[in-house]
């Protein structure tokens, strides 16, 4: 069966080309002047994929790509195939060199076969990899490889000779990019399936010439896209994969079947049941709770404290099993769907109704039952009946039970009836505000005595609280004496009090700190010159889109920020004797739908006051969204700047 699915492929690689000479498709497919920003030119890429009934799935791949420039010549002087052995296998069957003067080199090469790079994860992913030797610009290499199985998984452990298909069993789905980085001429994916098999596939983001055909007992789904350009980048800009053109194909007939055979597979392999000693250490944590929301916090800020982020592989199955209660208790270690598997045994344990759900952090899900998934989390049915999103990986040290960092995040619950997908709301600014609120007196000499207080909550509190959680008790005041001196390296800390942070979850985070700054004001005969310290800005951590590029006046894309916020900024300056004021800084107010600044400067003869408020109302914002998003941070940012001139 196999051969004939290698020799149909080769007969469909050979239409794709029209029997051409490579040379000659090499030959006119650009150089550096054509493409003057691309290192390489892919001339085709093609896939075709044979399914199985069992959901079993033969790749065979073919490509041809162009050296354009030096730089492209050593990123390709090694072709690599990436793949996960517990789930996939993969050939380099055939490497070919095309070079600028007319030879013509078969690689004949060993192809090795090492672990991939990784990080946090060490689940055993591995490269086959094949040394191509030294390329110049106007090379090409041909690539033909071969791959069986499939390159999600999250679940089940599976059985020896069932190895390479799909958790779920005799289904199909793919996420096919139909984007590139750097230039592509042709582009085709070919599918076949079994005729009994209903695929749904929808195209996103663009437009693909596509047909279907029938042949025996199989339908053929053919997907084509020409002159693909470099897909275009933006600062802080959202998913290439939700911005360009990508093809999604599923057999699943909707969400609720996924979701429901999520939650049978993870029932199946008893990941939740807790053991007695979970039931008793879970009682004993749950002794002093007051209510249910109570409990559900204290077992949530538990298990994303206690249990270490580490993706460490522990046996056969590793990447796919939720660990189960007993192993995760025991080793405390592990990535988030045993940290979401441990929470839901917990939850259990401690009487709640609790199931396992699927998210993708970074992307938006879109309307088709695709795995498009990355992340696990937990929820919990409140006695409203109302379910509880819970992310035991993503609030270590923060006081929301779910991250709003994942606002606007779609997900999907694992029920006994299934689900449909849905998405986390918006999470109000009030939600994550920072309030900074200052006194200080500044004298004629230029010296600066002051204090000011910083209070915040939901994301920003986790921002600062930054200055504890990443460090010992025993560098708590260094780290905050730091935060000072990122105002003024003249900074003086005379006093700073806070909230104990191994208490983070009994109320927001307070810092107050006491200083003095000498010449914080530059004094000459005539003038005192400075700038307000707090309009200078303080605990910029929590303020991330001050570090947001603004140097574009338009964005053509959707963007991001860590979570929605409110800043607000209060200070208050008793002034040395002066005869007026020569320069005093002013900014309009910005208001839209999303997005509210103001700021202003108020003098009462020796006493000024600075006020400054600004509101994100969101995490993913539209293109129409980025002149006031801009103004805002330029506003704040020019008060950063101004001086403040005082004529003696």
């Amino acid at each position: 069966m196999r051969k004939r699915h290698i020799i149909f492929l080769f007969l469909f690689v050979g239409i794709l080309v029209k029997a051409q000479n490579y040379q000659a498709l090499i030959k006119n497919a650009g150089d550096s002047d054509t493409f003057p920003k691309s290192d390489v030119i892919t001339i085709f890429d093609s896939t075709s994929v044979q399914m199985q009934s069992t959901g079993l799935s033969y790749y065979q791949m073919h490509q041809l790509t162009k050296i354009l420039t030096y730089n492209g010549a050593k990123q390709h002087r090694i072709v690599k195939v990436g793949y996960d052995p517990l789930s996939a296998y993969v050939e380099i069957q055939k490497v070919v060199v095309y070079k600028a003067n007319g030879d013509v080199k078969t690689i004949d090469n060993p192809v090795f076969d090492y672990a991939a790079p990784a990080r946090a994860i060490y689940w055993g992913a591995k490269e086959k990899m094949i040394e191509v030797g030294k390329l110049e610009p106007g090379d090409a290499v041909e690539v033909v490889s071969f791959k069986k199985g499939y390159t999600y998984a999250l679940l089940q452990a599976p059985a020896k000779d069932d190895k390479y298909i799909p958790p779920m069993r005799g289904h199909f789905y793919d996420i096919v990019p139909f984007w590139s980085n750097h230039p592509v001429l042709e582009k085709v994916y070919m599918l076949s399936t079994p005729d009994d098999k209903k695929l749904q596939y929808e195209v996103f983001y663009g437009e693909l010439t596509s047909m279907i055909k029938f042949k025996d007992d199989m339908i053929q789904y053919i997907f084509v896209k020409k002159n693909i350009k470099p897909a275009e980048r933006e600062s802080n800009m959202v998913s290439k994969n939700n911005l360009n053109t990508k093809l999604l194909m599923s057999t699943s007939p909707d969400w609720y079947a996924k979701g429901k055979w999520f939650y049978t597979v993870n029932e199946d392999f008893d990941a939740f049941t807790p053991t007695d000693e979970l039931q008793d250490f879970t009682d004993d944590l749950l002794k002093d709770a007051k209510n249910e929301i109570d409990s559900i916090s204290v077992l949530t800020h538990w298990v994303a404290d206690n249990m270490r982020y580490s993706g460490i592989s522990m046996g056969e199955g590793e990447g796919y099993t939720l660990h189960n209660a007993e192993m995760n208790f025991r080793d405390r270690c592990g990535v988030c769907k045993d940290k979401a598997s441990l929470l839901i045994s917990m939850l259990r344990a401690a009487g709640f109704e609790s199931y396992a759900a699927m998210t993708m952090a970074g992307e938006r899900i879109d309307d088709v039952p695709a795995d498009q998934f990355n992340h696990s989390v937990t929820v919990v049915k409140m006695h409203s009946g109302e379910w509880k999103l819970l992310d035991p990986t993503w609030v270590p040290g923060v006081r929301e039970l779910w991250s709003s960092a994942e606002q606007q995040q779609g997900y999907l619950m694992g029920l006994p009836e299934g689900a449909d997908l849905k998405y986390t709301p918006i999470s109000p600014p009030e939600n994550h505000y920072l309030r900074i609120t200052g006194k200080s007196k500044l004298d004629k000499n230029g010296l600066l005595k002051g204090s000011f207080t910083v209070t915040a909550e939901g994301q920003s509190d986790a921002a600062v609280r930054g200055v504890f959680r990443y460090s010992v008790r025993t560098e708590w005041e260094k780290n905050l004496e730091k935060e000072l001196l990122k105002l003024n390296p003249a900074a003086v800390l005379t006093k700073v009090t806070h909230t104990d942070n191994d208490k983070y979850q009994e109320a927001p985070v307070e810092i107050t700190y006491h200083y003095e700054i000498p010449d914080f004001a530059l004094v000459t005969k005539d003038e005192i010159i400075f700038t307000p310290a707090l309009a200078q800005g303080v605990f910029k951590r929590a303020m991330s889109h001050l570090y947001i590029n603004t140097h574009s006046e338009t964005k053509e894309f959707a963007f991001r920020d860590r979570c929605s916020r409110l800043m607000e900024i209060h200070e208050t300056i008793s002034l040395p004797n002066y005869s007026e004021i020569i320069s005093l800084p002013v900014a309009d107010d910005v208001v839209s739908e999303a997005i509210t600044y103001t700021g202003a400067y108020e003098l009462n003869e020796r006493e000024l006051v600075f006020n400054q408020t600004a509101s994100y109302g969101k995490r993913v914002y539209e293109a129409t969204d980025w002149p006031a998003f801009r103004q805002a941070v330029l506003n704040q940012r020019h008060f950063e700047d101004q001086k403040i001139i005082l004529k003696k």
